[in-house]
């Protein structure tokens, strides 16, 4: 991304007179309300084409893998944030979309950029992907690294959710290099790291969604785009019949202070 001044000022998105809407090259009102979906829009509006069926299906089922996640802290804060002002319906959508970093929904990013750098060293190193992988590997157990795109706390066995997008992939022909590598990852990862370690949702998304076209740069807008459709969903639950007090209660139950003790004062008379 460049950053700083710039001698001109362009957009390729969007522009409008007094008679008409373009969006992408495209008639908002003739050519596209009422005639695209909403999946193959996305994809028209950041790429600036429509998808291949292909493309929209794994789009979709991508969508629809990541769009709910129960009551993970990016949920719970959104709840309590409407809970605590019930119109700001926009301002709760925020909480829950700002804390979707690194750990939670983010961590699709994360594993899509380390798909993309054990592709380049394999690259830069003129080795195969296979070397590059376990290199990488290697180095992320004598950091004390987890391995993106791999493990899950609960799905030991295989990430169900990642098992059937990798389905699809192969399914509709879009498997490919970063397929490939993440499952050369998985192959390795167990005997190197000493555990199990099988692909989880946020691998498959970033290797699928990838191969598919989609680019690295705008990645995060997939889980982000799915998840707006879940916290819809729990703040319009969160509106008629609100738990969001209900948690924060349980939190100061769960919770114990450990600080400094308040001095005692002498009781007045």
């Amino acid at each position: 991304m460049r950053i700083g001044k710039q001698d001109q000022a362009f957009t390729a998105i969007a522009t409008s007179d007094a008679d008409s809407i373009t969006v992408r090259g495209h008639d908002l009102c003739g050519d596209l309300i009422g005639k695209i979906g909403f999946t193959d829009y996305f994809w028209l509006l950041v790429l600036g084409e429509k998808p291949t069926d292909a493309q929209r299906k794994m789009l979709d089922a991508c969508l629809v893998a990541i769009a709910e996640h129960g009551l993970v802290p990016s949920v719970q804060a959104a709840r309590m944030t409407l809970a605590a002002g019930p119109e700001a319906w926009q301002g709760a959508m925020a909480a829950g979309l700002l804390g979707m970093g690194s750990v939670v929904a983010g961590s699709s990013e994360t594993a899509g950029q380390y798909l993309a750098e054990v592709l380049a060293d394999a690259e830069a190193n003129g080795t195969d992907v296979e070397t590059a992988a376990i290199t990488s590997l290697k180095s992320l157990k004598q950091a004390r690294k987890k391995v993106p795109g791999l493990g899950h706390p609960q799905h030991n066995a295989g990430d169900p959710r990642a098992n059937r997008l990798l389905e699809i992939a192969d399914e509709l022909g879009i498997s490919g290099r970063y397929i490939s590598t993440l499952r050369t990852l998985a192959e390795h990862a167990p005997g190197i790291i000493e555990r199990p370690l099988p692909i989880n949702v946020s691998g498959a998304i970033p290797a699928a969604i990838l191969d598919a076209g989609w680019p690295l740069e705008a990645l995060k807008a997939v889980p982000l785009l799915a998840r707006t459709a879940g916290l819809a969903a729990h703040l319009y639950e969160e509106s008629l019949r609100s738990i969001g007090f209900i948690m924060s209660h349980k939190a100061d139950l769960a919770i114990e202070y450990d600080g400094t003790s308040a001095p005692r004062h002498p009781k007045q008379a």
